[in-house]
């Protein structure tokens, strides 16, 4: 066997190792789920402020949701077609559902008696009662058995099941009550479905004067579920019947959209079909259910949802936490995160208004525009710690009024509902502009919003474009083309993002401003990639996929590997959501044998294995779950004292490399660079938000050493930002 020396050891050769042995992949869904359990250690962590603890299990349900109506689903699906293909670290479908129940029914436990046992007494104690019916006195019976017949009763549909009536389909995350009734006259029992209505609110509170009270004084909130509202009024609902018992249940079914797009001929109309079925749901995938749910009420169940008890997760208490996010919107600031405004960045302070001409006189007012501003120096913005309305939607904005502008072109993947950047595009085109927008209907559980956009679009003139076949549209640009005297002039914004104000809020990203010539002139040539029958195969500085976004990555990271094998100093960081494609992880992982330092900070997914002696032992991973969800991709190579830095819309997983549309862009400015490089130390250092990955795939929280302060990069990020 070849052998060769490493620091003074002997190894062996990289051609002798097989990497595509499974031993060195950790199974995607189990990475995902273990993500998902750091969002939980939020919920769990006491130095997180009460509501935002609420908040963290609502999350936590919520990713469970989508895991299930995507991941689950479609495992299940590939075990009803007998598929026997192996995931590449060595699992069968059917085995990775049995990984996924064994590893995550233990969450969901600690989730709910974390709940029940610690955060509802917390929430008492703090003037928070989140009572059961039982609990009421009789003046606040009185109060919810009137609200209940008139704003309750009128929606409810009681539905019954026996032989004149099948049982009912039930709605993809609908929570619902399981009946029996008894004919007193008869003896004869029944089975009936009622159903909680979604067009109410989850939690009924109680007025002032009905509320605990704490210390002599209403307490901050005081309410009920809104099913023991219904449970305690079924009688109401069968009147001449017996309630024998009722127990609630929720069900998820399978949501992701099946669209064969070589065989639609209008993908617009095809998603809006897939979507009606979307909204009554696909086959039951999971059923949750109280735990002392009897038996026959149980097995019924399942008989009718075509379900398994591998299926089923039982409850102590509440189902469906997911709700909880209706307490951040209590007016109780002192136990919520301390507020954060995002500053504007010093460069794009005292701009003039987008729109700013006086109407009598017709002269633009004082003061600089934003494209001044980028002439001078590539802008990046960072994200919610600097203003995305001042600076993306000001962007698009003053490129709407500019009458200097001819043209804008946008990608689309998510916006929000009341789009002030969708708004600012259709007052460009009605203010004469080419108005080009790449509208990505297949953005999983946005499609609905981006079909509404398009239409809004298509109807003022704008040139609407929805992708290409085969490939999801996953980046984040902006070309703005401007008449300057003789010349034109191409100004654009590559993000990691999407244009949303909403989750730009909530999410760490990173934007850059340029009127680089060759990046004006890669961003042509990608919009017309989108639009019309280009097949550009060479880019001047972006990396884009599937064209070579795969073949650059993987020749920066061998030219770490070269530098190294030549006595230099190999270096790597990169900061993604997710790591999951095998040519990239094996290739980080010859780097690794090679003597190249890595660290890579991924906030969910991550397959690659560290510190598999000789093989991963120069790999660290950390994953930071905090207040904001992580959401940059910056990727750094050392390059012999040559460092390159990137920014872009990809993770390096499949997908995202070979199936989707996606922009990464160099960092040619020196001090931006240095910028994203002192980002990436400060999260590197974070030892209250940070996770460290071991060998077996578990997760091991960092915690400030004997004499070493606590250091939250996100909070240092915050103090930074505002002190600009």
């Amino acid at each position: 066997m070849a052998k060769s020396k490493k620091n003074g050891e002997t190894i062996e050769n990289v051609e002798s190792i097989n990497f595509q042995d499974p031993k060195y992949y950790l199974n995607r869904e189990l990475s995902w789920l273990e993500f998902n359990n750091r969002v939980l250690h939020e919920a769990l962590d006491p130095r997180t402020p009460l509501l935002e603890r609420l908040k963290f299990m609502a999350i936590f349900s919520s990713n469970l949701d989508e895991f299930f109506m995507v991941r689950v689903s479609g495992l299940k699906q590939q075990v009803e077609a007998k598929v026997s293909k192996l995931a590449f670290n060595g699992r069968t479908p059917q085995e990775q559902l049995e990984d996924i129940s064994k590893s995550l029914r233990p969450q969901v436990i600690k989730q709910h008696q974390q709940f029940e046992k610690v955060l509802l007494p917390q929430l008492i104690s703090h003037g928070i009662h989140l009572l059961s019916y039982i609990d009421l006195d009789s003046e606040q019976r009185t109060y919810l058995d009137k609200y209940f017949k008139e704003q309750i009763f009128p929606v409810i549909t009681p539905l019954a099941v026996d032989p004149s009536h099948p049982f009912p389909y039930i709605s993809n995350l609908s929570l619902n009550l399981a009946v029996l009734v008894k004919n007193p006259e008869t003896e004869e029992e029944f089975f009936a479905r009622v159903k909680v209505p979604k067009v109410l609110p989850r939690f009924l509170p109680l007025p002032p004067e009905l509320r605990v009270q704490d210390r002599g004084e209403p307490s901050a909130w005081t309410g009920i579920p809104l099913e023991q509202a219904i449970a305690h009024n079924l009688e109401s609902l069968f009147p001449g019947m017996n309630i024998q018992e009722y127990h609630s249940f929720r069900i998820t079914r399978d949501a992701d959209l099946g669209l064969e797009e070589d065989e639609a001929d209008d993908l617009l109309l095809a998603i809006e079909q897939e979507l009606r079925k979307r909204r009554v749901g696909g086959n039951p995938v999971r059923l949750e259910i109280q735990s002392n749910t009897p038996p026959g009420v149980r097995s019924r169940l399942l008989q009718d949802l075509d379900l398994s008890e591998n299926d089923v997760y039982e409850v102590d208490g509440l189902l469906g936490l997911r709700d909880m996010m209706y307490f951040m919107s209590l007016p109780l600031e002192q136990y919520k995160d301390r507020p954060w405004q995002s500053v504007v960045p010093p460069r794009l302070q005292r701009l003039r208004e987008p729109n700013a001409v006086n109407p009598q006189t017709l002269e633009v007012e004082e003061g600089r525009d934003i494209f001044t501003v980028i002439r001078e120096k590539d802008v990046l913005v960072h994200h919610p710690y600097q203003s995305f309305t001042a600076s993306v939607v000001k962007f698009i904005t003053y490129a709407a009024y500019d009458p200097d502008v001819l043209a804008i072109k946008v990608t689309l993947y998510r916006t929000s509902g009341d789009s002030p950047i969708v708004n600012a595009l259709i007052a460009a085109a009605e203010n004469g502009k080419q108005v080009s927008v790449l509208v990505e209907l297949k953005a999983r559980f946005d499609e609905e919003n981006n079909i509404y956009w398009a239409r809004r679009l298509e109807s003022v003139g704008v040139h609407v474009v929805y992708g290409l076949v085969g490939l999801k549209t996953h980046s984040k640009l902006v070309m703005v083309v401007r008449r300057e005297k003789e010349h034109i002039k191409r100004y654009v914004h590559i993000g990691t993002g999407n244009y949303n104000p909403k989750t730009a809020r909530l999410y760490t990203d990173f934007g850059l401003f340029s009127c680089r010539e060759e990046l004006g002139a890669d961003l042509t040539d990608i919009f017309n990639y989108l639009t019309g029958y280009s097949r550009q195969k060479e880019y001047r500085q972006l990396l884009v996929a599937p064209v070579n976004m795969r073949d650059r990555f993987l020749s920066l990271i061998n030219r770490e590997i070269e530098n190294a094998k030549n006595g230099g100093s190999g270096r790597i960081v990169a900061k993604m959501n997710a790591l999951v494609d095998l040519q990239i992880i094996s290739t980080l992982y010859i780097a690794s044998r090679a003597g190249v330092k890595i660290d890579l900070i991924i906030r969910g997914i991550c397959c690659l294995r560290p510190g598999i002696k000789d093989i991963s032992d120069n790999i660290n991973v950390i994953s930071i779950v905090g207040r904001f969800l992580e959401h940059s991709r910056i990727f750094y190579f050392h390059n012999n004292g040559k460092e390159e830095i990137f920014i872009g819309s990809a993770d390096w997983m499949p997908r995202n490399l070979d199936r989707r549309v996606e922009a990464i862009t160099p960092i040619l400015d020196a001090d931006i660079a240095k910028d994203l490089q002192e980002v990436l130390g400060i999260m590197l250092a974070d030892n209250r938000h940070a996770w460290e990955l071991q060998s077996d795939g578990s997760y091991i929280q960092r915690r400030p050493g004997e004499n070493c302060p606590e250091a939250s990069s996100q909070q240092m990020l915050m103090a930074m930002a505002a002190k600009l």
